[in-house]
């Protein structure tokens, strides 16, 4: 009988490699199963994602000849269950050799089998010699990164850490760690539905970096404010909680029912607004804008490891036109004096910067440096008042996404 975890995992690396689709995508299409499997399974296929570059690197020498893709991806789960999260030598290959049978690879069962027992035996020893983080990143990545690449694609080693930002009057769960920025961390595969508070309302989940946009708009009660792309809803839901008058827009019709939902556990009622951010008008202009613009979401690698597998640096050009209408639009809303934040969830600088440098010379903008202190982040202010955090930041507390964030005021 095969074990429900390997085939959901199978199957998601399958959509992620070999169609080019988000693995959330994916989660949303497997078919229904326990929720441990579910999350076990995400959890599998996820460290495969992540060390894609060194397992196969492992598995080479034990392959005279290219396997078939999907049997490949059966020696990649086995191997990553092996390697990476400690599963006894027994069940990983018993379980990879009936993932094989199962998905109609019988004729490899015996080659699954014993490149298997072969990683089992001698595999740990040569990951340890492999150059993990250059492996494991695209050369595009590494390239774009510069003098960081390095430290980054380290960080990118390790499962992400969940953070929650604490609603007005609710404690944090037990457990957790506070951090300097003000939210709470908690270690990788916690159960955030499980904690006490979840279903009151009580946290949402939000990395403490992307955070810090919010913080930077500083939103004020009484003021009207619009949070652009707002989907899943921490952001809305940061600046709801200051009092403002918020309006959440977002164009993509199944996003938006999980902001509704989200917004709705929060006991939160902001006005949401199923639109294109490029083309919609508020109804009179604006205190405040937050966008926090569609980007290459590079500096979420850590949570999301299909990112290294999905994106392209063709994909790049695209995305900067985006950024620009949509900086053009959110500068057209504001009033005179009011605030812009531009934020990205990318560590490239054709997306963060470069688009503030471009935006600076054709709206009538400035840029308005933030405090010192980074709101908890010093290390993340840049010499010309932007922010910049990378995973690398934080190493002794398990490091956060890379976010670019700018704060501006309509002149």
């Amino acid at each position: 009988m095969t074990d429900p975890t390997r085939a959901a995992a199978f199957d998601l690396l399958t959509t992620v490699l070999d169609r080019g689709r988000p693995i959330e995508e994916a989660l949303d299409a497997l078919p229904p199963i326990d929720p441990r499997d579910r999350a076990a399974a995400h959890r599998l296929a996820a460290s495969v994602l992540r060390r894609l570059g060194t397992l196969d690197a492992v598995m080479e020498p034990f392959l005279t000849k290219r396997p078939p893709v999907p049997v490949r991806h059966v020696l990649r789960l086995g191997a990553a269950a092996l390697l990476l999260l400690d599963a006894p030598a027994h069940a990983a290959v018993a379980t990879a050799v009936d993932l094989a049978r199962a998905k109609g690879l019988a004729p490899f069962t015996g080659l699954v089998n014993a490149v298997l027992r072969r990683i089992a035996a001698g595999g740990a020893a040569a990951l340890a010699e492999l150059d993990a983080p250059r492996l494991d990143t695209p050369s595009w990545l590494w390239s774009a990164w510069g003098r960081d690449a390095r430290a980054i694609a380290t960080a990118h080693q390790q499962e992400a850490a969940i953070d929650l930002t604490l609603a007005s009057g609710f404690e944090a769960p037990e457990n957790g760690v506070e951090l300097p920025t003000g939210s709470w961390r908690y270690p990788p595969g916690t159960r955030v539905a499980d904690l006490a508070g979840f279903a009151e309302g009580g946290f949402w989940v939000q990395d403490a970096a992307a955070a810090l946009p919010g913080r930077m708009l500083a939103a004020q009660a009484g003021e009207v404010v619009a949070d652009l792309c707002a989907a899943p809803g921490g952001k809305t839901a940061q600046l709801a909680a200051s009092g403002a008058r918020v309006i959440a827009v977002e164009r993509d019709a199944k996003r938006i029912d999980r902001l509704r939902e989200n917004l709705a556990r929060l006991g939160m009622t902001p006005e949401v607004v199923h639109a294109d951010a490029t083309t919609w008008q508020p109804p009179a202009l604006l205190d405040a804008v937050l966008l926090d613009a569609p980007c290459s979401a590079t500096g979420t690698i850590r949570r999301h490891p299909d990112v290294v597998h999905i994106k392209r640096a063709s994909d790049i050009g695209a995305l900067n036109k985006l950024q620009d209408k949509l900086l053009d639009a959110a500068c057209a809303m504001l009033r005179p004096g009011g605030r812009l934040v531009y934020a990205v969830c990318s560590l490239l600088p054709a997306e963060g910067a470069a688009r503030i440098d471009a935006a600076l010379t054709r709206l009538p903008l400035r840029l308005v440096p933030i405090p010192a202190d980074g709101y908890g982040v010093p290390e993340a202010v840049t010499a010309d008042g932007t922010l910049r955090t990378t995973p690398a930041l934080w190493p002794d507390r398990g490091g956060m996404d890379g976010f670019f964030a700018a704060r501006l005021e309509r002149v």
